[in-house]
């Protein structure tokens, strides 16, 4: 079943973005996956499409309006699973994304401004995804890096099906370096082993450089092997 994917934001023009391009781009047309946009400043009950106002208490910047945006998810909410693009939110990694791809509904927000009305969130059920420790001016691209991340894990998406299994975080570990043609470049040779043809000793290689290199670059990561 294919998965149904909306998305509440100000800003629909910018969708699919990168998303509608190459692989994600033909499992879109193809109908492994569909996108749907919600304008939120349709829901806004002003005529200059106002969906956000000052902060209770003070501070800098403009909250989105618990109302406007409960009158769009009102309108058109349908089920599924549905998220807030958030910088507090939980972290997004690999298992995450596979769990998300599991989805035959998905609902994302897109926030913008300071944030959204905590009430808001609490009252339509939002989960908190973030895609790193850092802020962005909008949720667009945050969704739809976690969309491209997802939809790898989707059948019918990549061109192989080994391939979300064998990436970086997938096992805990980053991944291998990786060759191909010319056999020399520029003096640096592939090494050996991958041109041997001999595949368990391939794999043990592979395997060996995805755990050296993760001990040097992501020692937080965790692997009980």
């Amino acid at each position: 079943m294919a998965l149904k994917l909306k998305v509440y934001t100000i800003f629909p023009e910018i969708f699919p973005g990168f998303l509608g391009f190459s692989l994600t781009g033909r499992a879109l047309e193809e109908g492994i996956w569909s996108l749907e946009t919600v304008n939120i400043r349709d829901y806004a009950f002003d005529k200059h499409g106002s969906v956000d106002d000052t902060p209770c208490g003070g501070g800098a910047g403009m909250i989105m309006r618990p109302d406007v945006l409960g009158a769009a998810i009102k309108a058109n909410h349908q089920g599924g699973r549905i998220i807030y693009m958030s910088p507090r939110g939980v972290p997004l990694t690999q298992a995450l994304a596979q769990q998300l791809s599991q989805e035959e509904r998905l609902v994302i927000l897109c926030g913008h401004y300071e944030g959204v009305d905590q009430r808001a969130i609490d009252i339509c059920g939002f989960e908190e995804l973030s895609i790193g420790d850092y802020v962005l001016t909008g949720g667009e691209l945050a969704a739809m890096v976690t969309v491209d991340a997802l939809l790898r894990f989707v059948p019918g998406v990549l061109g192989s099906e080994e391939s979300a299994v064998e990436e970086s975080f997938s096992e805990g570990l980053l991944e291998y370096p990786q060759y191909t043609r010319p056999a020399v470049f520029e003096g640096r040779e592939v090494p050996e082993v991958l041109l041997s043809g001999h595949h368990e000793n391939i794999n043990k290689w592979r395997r060996r450089m995805a755990e050296d290199i993760t001990r040097e670059r992501r020692p937080d990561l965790k692997n009980d092997d």
